[in-house]
């Protein structure tokens, strides 16, 4: 049976699953009519953050910050942010904990652990239950990490480490301890320090999704160097991408970005439209590919994909800016002024907002000008 939650919407995925390879996970949700994609675009209504994020992320300076950063920003979005096993469950593949009544809150006042310290934990699955209501099992796991964290652990440094010693739930009847004689102080050790919990080892995928990984971790290579300014190498490993899923849209539209950047624009032509044929509803698709084509003084052809952007998404302002100014270039007053007033409708505050105003002022000018 399709799980009303499941249909209709549009999963992004951001950092591997560890848990389960993404290409089954795809399977499950289209089977659910869903749609389930590498990364996050405007139609994700759903983000799931892999756990493999955390592994990498122990492996740099400002990793964690940079994972803090990703889910304030797509919660911002107003987008749900799911762990695996909260999408696991919403997908009817893991069953749900034992009956729990714990509301965020209680945990929060009962255990002393900061709201946002549990909000992260849960969503890399350090508690039983990967949101409220949260179990009696959670609240004792939940006065651990509190404990951990006021003797200098971080949560990212817990979360890195919970999944290692087997199921989270049987941490509550062990003694968890921060530091080592190591000199690493934030390391989580089980029972007096004899069992180190490593949290850059975590993840022990098993032989069914290593194939799988290759894929991941080759699509999170490419956003790093994507993300560092190589367009180039970037390129290339998203080609790579391309060549283990030719059907992968998003890894299309990234590499066309990268080539676009690299000044290779006939190329990156070519990558936005395979990105368009691959989903022929990515707006961003579309707008960049406006925006080649005017680089390029194809206006003609920009119109037509600006207009075909904001036809698939009516609340995208940046489409309707562009096409107000290409209207304007073009001596289109009129409907250039409509543009401009439907762009302050969805956006009255950025500094573009106050181009259009002024556009909308300087057109109502000229009009008036023209009948004195």
């Amino acid at each position: 049976m399709t799980a009303p939650a499941v249909a209709g919407a549009v999963f992004g995925t951001i950092g591997a699953l560890a848990a389960f390879p993404l290409r089954l996970a795809a399977r499950e949700v289209e089977r659910q009519h869903g749609q389930l994609r590498r990364g996050v675009t405007r139609r994700t209504t759903h983000v799931v953050f892999g756990r493999a994020l955390l592994a990498k992320a122990g492996l740099t300076k400002n990793g964690d910050a940079e994972v803090e950063r990703r889910v304030v920003a797509e919660r911002a979005a107003g987008r749900m942010l799911l762990s695996e096993n909260g999408f696991l469950r919403l997908l009817g593949l893991m069953k749900a904990p034992e009956a729990s009544s714990l509301s965020r809150q209680s945990l929060i006042d009962q255990s002393r652990l900061s709201g946002a310290d549990l909000d992260r934990l849960s969503l890399f699955d350090a508690f039983e239950h990967d949101g409220e209501p949260y179990s009696f099992r959670d609240l004792i796991l939940a006065r651990k990490y509190a404990g951990l964290i006021a003797g200098g652990a971080t949560w990212g440094a817990i979360a890195r480490s919970v999944h290692r010693s087997g199921p989270v739930a049987s941490l509550t009847a062990k003694s968890l301890n921060v530091g080592s004689a190591f000199g690493r102080p934030d390391a989580i050790y089980l029972e007096g320090g004899q069992s180190e919990l490593d949290g850059q080892l975590l993840f022990d995928l098993g032989a069914a999704t290593q194939g799988n990984d290759t894929l991941e971790d080759l699509f999170t290579e490419a956003e790093a160097a994507e993300e560092g300014g190589d367009h180039d190498g970037a390129a290339a490993l998203y080609q790579r991408c391309l060549a283990i899923d030719p059907t992968d849209a998003i890894a299309a539209f990234n590499r066309a970005n990268c080539l676009r950047g690299s000044g290779r624009a006939a190329e990156a032509a070519h990558d936005y439209a395979r990105a368009i044929k691959l989903d022929p509803a990515f707006v961003e698709a579309w707008f960049n590919l406006a925006g080649l084509m005017s680089e390029q003084g194809r206006d003609a052809s920009a119109r037509r994909h600006l207009q075909k952007a904001i036809a698939l998404d009516r609340t995208y302002a940046d489409p309707v800016f562009n096409l107000a100014r290409l209207e304007f270039d073009a001596g289109n007053l009129l409907e250039a002024r409509r543009l401009w007033v439907r762009y302050l409708e969805l956006d009255s505050q950025s500094e573009w907002a106050g181009v259009a105003a002024k556009g909308v002022q300087f057109v109502d000018m000229q009009l008036a000008q023209s009948a004195g």
